[in-house]
């Protein structure tokens, strides 16, 4: 894990196609291996001897919280990473500088704020979220050793996302690699040797985080890098100018995972009501697979993210431009392929997962339907992300919610009721994606067409505004 400390001055000058598979090669291999991390543990708790069924649907019902985890994640690391891209394309490291430290201080008092809450109200907030008497147990028995660890998870997943968009996205690659190979190790000694059953995965996980975060301290306290972190006090400082133009950039993110964390509760207590635990249990392995799909997409949004906010920074508009409708292309072409493999191929890949037939059943007809129409969720997601990328903060907000709250969660209360079965659960994914693809097409031609109108070098005016 070699560590370059030259500035990337190669993202405003080296071809685009280039860069792209530069940036976004290790950005798929490590969202890849990130969403690995998760199924190894859905895999290995879900063949738990008597109780894998019950466990993931445990599993499944600490989503939500860990989704609200993320969000509070990305509202400082997405933020912090998205204005380093723009200060390094100005060439202001000084300020980039600021911006690391705030990055480390504000996730370490958001990590220990969520601890302290998560374990405090931990047993209401999982019945809340579609726990019952029997999946309560093994969920409490997962998230607590989890949010234990949640300073150590915010801190680490914030600063690997600033290593990538400092211009070394192998080092944030590998770090990745390294977290998903050893809790693969970790996962069936902590689960079946030691006998630890879930909270083994928990365990694992952990201190697989503490480890890569080891690094990454090492990494930015060392002298040699032109983005580093200062051996005093001082790192602990706030300027809270930057924290809040930071927290600005990251607040689409944060709404997006936020909002899906009110959605899943939704999901949860539907499904329980019209199809009972084992439903809870499907969506959890039908979420971990697409979540492997979504995972490589944003891939490609991460390789993009440091070009195009680079790019932007220097005021080349034509490469934004660029760099937009190529990822756009490839992510595209990925939720195509995700569309072949849960149309086609459901059954044998649920079946990765658990051998109980009804889980199975459940599992498998969730998957066709919820990605029915995938092939057009690429593009979407590159699109909100290129408005994250240029710190166009009301419209990333507005696209990462579109779907969700306006969409989604209508769907998710009528149709069960209207169609009397959990499979109108299902259906409200492809129809909140159709209508939430149409709004977010919309609004990324109107900004292409306002790139395409600015020259090179020419002030943004209203465009860079926010950044």
């Amino acid at each position: 894990m070699a560590a370059s400390s030259a500035v990337p001055t190669e993202l405003g000058t080296k071809p685009i196609g280039a860069l792209l598979k530069q940036y976004a090669i290790p950005g798929i291999i490590a969202m890849t291996a990130s969403s690995l991390y998760n199924m190894v543990d859905s895999v290995y708790i879900g063949h738990i001897p008597e109780v894998g069924s019950l466990s993931i649907a445990g599993l499944a019902v600490t989503f939500p919280l860990m989704n609200i985890s993320t969000a509070f994640g990305t509202l400082v690391g997405v933020g912090a990473a998205t204005m380093i891209s723009v200060l390094l394309g100005q060439k202001n490291y000084k300020v980039a500088s600021k911006v690391l430290c705030n990055d480390v201080t504000l996730n370490i008092l958001t990590g220990i704020v969520f601890t302290l809450v998560t374990l405090i109200w931990m047993d209401p907030i999982l019945r809340f979220f579609g726990a019952s008497d029997a999946t309560l147990p093994y969920a409490r028995d997962y998230m607590t050793l989890i949010a234990i660890g949640n300073a150590v998870t915010h801190l680490y997943f914030g600063l690997n996302a600033i290593v990538r968009s400092s211009g070394n996205p192998r080092l944030a690659m590998g770090l990745t690699l390294f977290t998903v190979t050893s809790n693969a190790i970790l996962d069936p000694i902590f689960i079946f040797t030691l006998g630890m059953g879930i909270q083994g995965a928990a365990l694992a996980t952990v201190l697989c985080q503490c480890m890569a975060l080891g690094y990454t301290l090492w990494y930015f306290f060392s002298p040699k890098r032109f983005l580093r972190l200062p051996r005093s006090w001082k790192i602990f400082q706030v300027d809270w100018k930057i924290a809040k133009d930071s927290l600005a950039i990251g607040m689409g993110p944060f709404l997006m995972n936020l909002a899906s964390c009110i959605v899943v509760l939704f999901i949860n207590q539907q499904l329980v009501k019209w199809g009972g635990d084992l439903a809870i249990g499907a969506y959890g392995i039908v979420n971990r697979i697409t979540f492997l799909f979504i995972m490589v997409a944003f891939g490609f949004n991460q390789g993009m993210q440091p070009i195009a906010g680079y790019n932007f920074g220097a005021r080349q508009y034509a490469r934004v431009r660029e760099v937009y409708l190529k990822t756009a292309m490839w992510a595209s072409l990925v939720t195509v392929f995700g569309f072949i493999v849960s149309v086609f191929l459901s059954e044998p890949i649920v079946r990765v997962f658990t051998s109980d037939p009804v889980l199975v059943q459940k599992a498998a007809h969730g998957l066709r339907t919820m990605n029915i129409v995938f092939p057009i969720v690429g593009f979407q997601m590159v699109t909100t992300n290129l408005f994250q990328c240029l710190g166009m903060v009301k419209k990333s907000v507005f696209l990462s919610l579109s779907r969700q709250l306006l969409f989604l969660l209508p769907g998710i209360y009528l149709l069960p009721a209207l169609l009397e079965s959990e499979s109108g659960v299902w259906y409200s994914f492809p129809i909140s994606d159709t209508l939430s693809a149409i709004i977010t097409g919309i609004f990324g031609w109107n900004l292409l067409v306002k790139l395409g109108k600015l020259k090179d070098g020419e002030d943004p005016g209203i465009l860079g505004s926010q950044i």
